[in-house]
């Protein structure tokens, strides 16, 4: 028997820093892909160290475990985030549900060291194309937002690599700090606002992460650059802080045309091939 699971790369509008205290947040999912592919017919484990390692702790059985990818890495796409959700899956041979989205964190946790709250890994299990999701993680309940024609997203590479582990990833915020109820707020009006609104929204954001202290002052350099360009509507940083990449709302794609427009794709799948 064999398990393939596919799962997207992970873009969030708005809402960082909010998950694992309680807070909202607004994600989506792209077309970058991971697929894992998990072969039973073996007798012992075959494949990467490091996700063998993440295998057996998911309570996965001897397989010979192959992987592609071209999501990037240390790039705040949450690469880590969906070869765990690959992991979980393949393992236990579900996936639409709260369960896998635990084992997928749990696992990160305990091998990659990233203690992760739960937005990536619901926003890849949970995602509609075409749709934003609003998740609510005081019940880590789910509203799908349809994407306005208008939200036009570009991702902007900061340059900078990191890996999370390494690094202050989850400052200790309560849902009553002033981050988390300011970026609360957003993500609230993030849902019914237009473009420029939105822009707005992205910059405030921005300016919040700075004051958290997950920022670095070449990314700030680079992001006030971007607000300041023609066409531009807003832009931040996204994921965890520290590099990665740098989310940019535009006017149309013939703003900073050199970089693709990214569209909101489906959720993760499990294939069960007998």
């Amino acid at each position: 028997m064999r398990r393939r699971a596919t799962v997207p790369a992970r873009v969030n509008i708005i809402g960082e820093h909010t998950d694992y205290a309680g807070g909202l947040a607004l994600p989506f999912t792209i077309k970058n892909r991971l697929v894992l592919e998990a072969n039973f017919s073996t007798t012992e484990y075959i494949g990467d160290a490091t996700i063998i390692e993440l295998w057996k702790e998911a309570g996965g059985p001897v397989a010979e475990l192959k992987l592609q990818s071209d999501i990037p890495i240390g790039k705040g796409l949450s690469s880590s985030a969906a070869l765990c959700i690959a992991i979980a899956s393949c393992v236990t041979g579900q996936l639409a549900n709260m369960q896998t989205c635990h084992l997928a964190q749990q696992i990160e946790h305990r091998v990659l060291g990233t203690k992760c709250g739960l937005l990536d890994q619901m926003a890849m299990v949970y995602a509609k194309q075409g749709y934003a999701t609003m998740i609510n993680f005081s019940t880590n309940s789910i509203e799908k937002i349809e994407m306005p024609r208008t939200w036009k997203f570009k991702l902007i590479d900061s340059g900078i690599h990191r890996k999370l582990a390494d690094t202050n990833y989850g400052p200790n915020l309560s849902k009553n700090s002033d981050h988390v109820i300011a970026e609360n707020n957003r993500v609230m009006q993030a849902q019914n606002a237009s473009a420029e609104e939105l822009g707005d929204l992205l910059n405030k954001s921005h300016e919040s992460l700075i004051n958290l202290g997950v920022s670095l002052p070449s990314i700030d350099s680079k992001v006030s650059e971007l607000q300041q360009m023609n066409g531009v509507l807003g832009a931040r940083m996204m994921g965890g802080g520290f590099g990665g990449m740098i989310l940019v709302l535009v006017n149309d794609e013939t703003v900073l045309p050199e970089y693709p427009l990214v569209e909101s794709s489906g959720p993760a799948t499990l294939e069960i091939i007998l």
